[in-house]
């Protein structure tokens, strides 16, 4: 048997798009079909595939090295699911027949595409397979988030666990969430750092403190200027008022951060911070990569509103072609005074010791204990505790307690580190009850879907509300209001950040390499960043953040995702976008009816950013990120040896644009088929340099933006390609988009038999004129969201 070359390499593989007509197979199409495969085959799909398939694909001709008449004998041919899913994927999504040829009609797409999903793919979509998911641990960013929700402790995991390694597109996927020996020994490490940070010695006296942004600190002269970003070249002092309650000795401490200079740089400057006319410290400022740093000093300060000043000098000027350095002052912590008059209970202490200090009777101390325990393990376990386990950690609270020089608090703190670097609190375990039937299909337990509940919007453990309903067994019955709930709350900006951030890349933003210099085309980097001020990365990320965040809190259709006509700016990301009218640091809604060349992800600076290389676009990386991230149908992998786009410059053409070098480099056979997915989106979008800026010409060449996709729409510009993606292809677009968001919020890929759950969604999204709530509504109330079977 012959697989064509546009196959996957993995049988398991991501659904394809719905087609254009906007089938979605019912139960009642299903059922239409005979039970006999190959009197079906023979009778109905044989005659639709010798029609429109086998002149290039059977009799003899095998283009793309894929053939569907040659096989040993029917049977096993229909039992091949490769060969029939590399057929059903590309009939979806159009992409077979060739545009150029003729096409199947509605109603025959609708008959070859049931009858692979009943009779070969054998699905019920009255009863839809939810899947198994592995078990898997907490990644980091899981874990900095339920520290955080349990503790009120700020604990930055990047500095403690590696990166965690990701699959499908996402670092929450229960089989690449491995745990080794060194891994398990840094969670027992973090443990104990987590309960220090919680609850550190006098934490039931603390000396009272306030927490100050670093953006709250504005100069007088510019309230635009803040102590979020203060150039190193530039005298200029910063300066808030802060409320003093008592007289006496305060410490102030100053966490900050240098910025700017990818490459070490001579670049100088001098921070002096004061308080109240008193010097605070001084330090010289120079190149540094760490991410916090800090200046602790202390200072006498009188009751009432006193004048916080962080000041910074020039000291050295970088050499010629160095870069700039900026200070970035994170927060100010003001704590005193420090004689021990005042105290307050620390926010860690609050949220642990419910009821105040514990009492001095032993009777009443374990009564305390167990209670402390079973109210934070249960939120820390997601699932209420057996008196066993309460009977352990109570057990260990008064042994610690009564050990020399050792408190009661001692002891708590030793329980939750115990708790902490528990397989219950690292790992999301979910009850089965027969765990290697793979036909025992159950619905989760209401604690394991308050859980998922939770890592989905949140990031995070379950709180208090969807425990309690949990416990009442409640919670599936309010699912909605607790879904509005949870989308309202703060929280569920982890969502769009942890979601969007690795979707659309939005994460690595900050860090791509790309040599600003090299494309502007100036002389230094210093003259490069006066251009692409190196605030504009964070600033591009945000645009990105806001714009999904506003399409699913107001209810708008996702399809403006790639179609908006508005976006989120300040006044930096305008002006490199070429736009005027916007003033000041914060982002504010901009109508871009006037500028067409502006508006969706697909022309922002996020997208296009990381979507090029270090020193000039690839429309290979930006047709491929379109394919994959919007319309689902991404090319397999290059065969080795590909040689590189580079080397497609021919004589007398020693600078040619990228669509000259693309149509070199399509001249290959083994390139053509790929690159005819990937090259009408890539070079629609060579308006855009590797910065993001829009630009009409190349080497000195007009840019020619017009394209042809494979499924055969014609576009002329960015614009009306946008229109094509967000109108003909919409139906893509919401398929690609609920394949994407459900493998996020159930932790596993997309395979063959979600394909109805897939369905499912899409007709969702499109009754609701494409709402983004209710995609996420669909995903919690779907099967593999809501149960699961054994993994067999």
């Amino acid at each position: 048997m012959k697989f064509s070359s546009v196959s996957y390499s993995s049988p398991i593989c991501r659904i394809v798009r719905k087609s254009a007509c906007g089938f979605v197979v019912s139960a009642l199409t299903v059922s239409a079909f005979a039970a006999d495969p190959e009197a079906s085959y023979k009778k109905e799909i044989e005659p639709l595939l010798e029609n429109y398939c086998f002149k290039c694909h059977g009799e003899g001709v095998s283009k793309g090295k894929f053939s569907m008449d040659e096989f040993k004998d029917l049977p096993t041919h229909l039992k091949d699911k490769k060969h029939w899913l590399s057929i059903w994927r590309n009939v979806r999504s159009q992409i077979m027949p060739p545009s150029d040829k003729d096409q199947l009609e509605i109603a025959q797409k609708k008959e070859l595409l049931s009858w692979i999903e009943q009779d070969i793919f054998k699905l019920d979509p009255a009863n839809p397979d939810p899947g198994r998911v592995t078990i898997r641990r907490l990644n980091r960013t899981e874990y900095q988030n339920a520290v955080y929700d349990l503790l009120g402790v700020e604990y930055d995991t990047r500095e403690v666990f590696p990166a965690d390694d990701t699959g499908y597109g996402f670092d929450n996927i229960g089989d690449v969430l491995s745990i080794s020996p060194l891994l398990m020994e840094k969670y027992i490490a973090a443990a104990d750092e987590v309960v220090a940070l919680a609850l550190p010695e006098g934490a039931a006296a603390q000396v009272p403190r306030v927490d100050i942004d670093g953006t709250d600190f504005k100069s007088s002269g510019d309230p635009g200027i803040n102590g979020g970003w203060l150039p190193f070249a530039k005298m200029q002092t910063v300066k808030m008022d802060q409320d003093i309650r008592w007289d006496g000795d305060y410490q102030i401490k100053v966490e900050y951060s240098i910025l700017g200079g990818a490459e070490a740089t001579t670049d100088e400057a001098i921070m002096k911070v004061t308080a109240a006319g008193g010097k605070v410290g001084q330090v010289s400022l120079g190149w540094d990569q760490r991410r916090v740093i800090e200046l602790t000093g202390k200072v006498p300060l009188k009751k009432g509103k006193q004048t916080i000043e962080i000041g910074i000098t020039p000291a050295r000027r970088p050499l010629a072609g160095e870069e700039d350095l900026f200070l970035k002052v994170q927060r100010v912590i003001v704590q005193g005074p420090l004689g021990g008059d005042q105290h307050e209970y620390a926010k860690g202490y609050r949220m642990i010791f419910v009821d105040g200090p514990a009492p001095e009777e032993d009777q009443a101390a374990t009564r305390y204990a167990r209670k402390i325990m079973r109210s934070f393990v249960s939120r820390a376990f997601r699932k209420p505790l057996d008196d066993g386990t309460i009977d352990r950690l109570v057990a260990i609270v008064k042994e610690v307690a009564h050990q020399p020089e050792k408190s009661f608090q001692d002891g708590i703190k030793v329980a939750i580190a115990t708790c902490l670097a528990s397989p219950r609190f690292l790992f999301r375990v979910e009850f089965q009850p027969e765990p290697n039937n793979p036909a025992k299909i159950v619905p989760l337990d209401e604690y394991s879907l308050a859980a998922r509940l939770s890592f989905f919007l949140w990031g995070s453990v379950p709180d208090d509300e969807l425990l309690s309903l949990a416990f009442n067994n409640k919670l599936r019955a309010n699912l909605s209001p607790q879904i509005d709930r949870m989308l309202a709350d703060p929280r569920a900006s982890r969502l769009v950040k942890n979601f969007v951030g690795q979707w659309l890349q939005t994460r690595d933003v900050d860090t791509v390499a790309i040599s600003a210099k090299t494309i502007l085309g100036v002389g230094t980097n210093r003259d490069a960043a006066v251009v692409f001020d190196p605030r504009l990365r964070a600033d591009m990320r945000k645009e990105t953040e806001m714009l999904f965040e506003f399409i699913l809190k107001k209810g708008r259709p996702v399809e403006e995702l790639i179609s908006a006509r508005y976006s989120f700016l300040n006044e930096r990301l305008a002006k490199f976008y070429g736009i005027e009218g916007v003033k000041g640091e914060e982002f504010v809604p901009v109508d871009l009816t006037e500028h067409p060349e502006r508006g969706g992800v697909l022309s922002q600076g996020s997208f296009l950013l990381v979507t090029s290389n270090p020193t000039r676009t690839s429309a290979v990386k930006r047709g491929l990120f379109v394919l994959d991230n919007f319309l689902g149908t991404p090319p397999p992998p290059p065969p080795p040896g590909i040689p590189k786009l580079e080397s497609a410059v021919t004589a007398g053409n020693a600078h040619p644009t990228q669509r000259e070098m693309m149509e070199i480099h399509r001249q290959k056979p083994e390139c053509r088929s790929c690159h005819s997915r990937m090259d009408p989106i890539g070079l629609g979008l060579e308006n855009y340099n590797a910065l993001g800026q829009f630009r009409r010409q190349e080497n000195g060449k007009t840019i020619d933006s017009s394209g042809k996709l494979v499924t055969g729409e014609k576009f002329a510009d960015i614009s009306t390609l946008k229109q094509i993606l967000a109108v003909q292809r919409k139906d893509d677009v919401y398929r690609c988009l609920s394949e994407k968001l459900l493998t996020f919020a159930i932790g596993r890929g997309i395979e063959i038999y979600d394909a109805t759950t897939i369905d499912q969604l899409t007709e969702r999204l499109d009754k609701s004129k494409g709402s983004l709530r209710e995609l996420i509504q669909g995903i919690i109330e779907s099967a593999p969201f809501q149960k699961r079977r054994g993994d067999g």
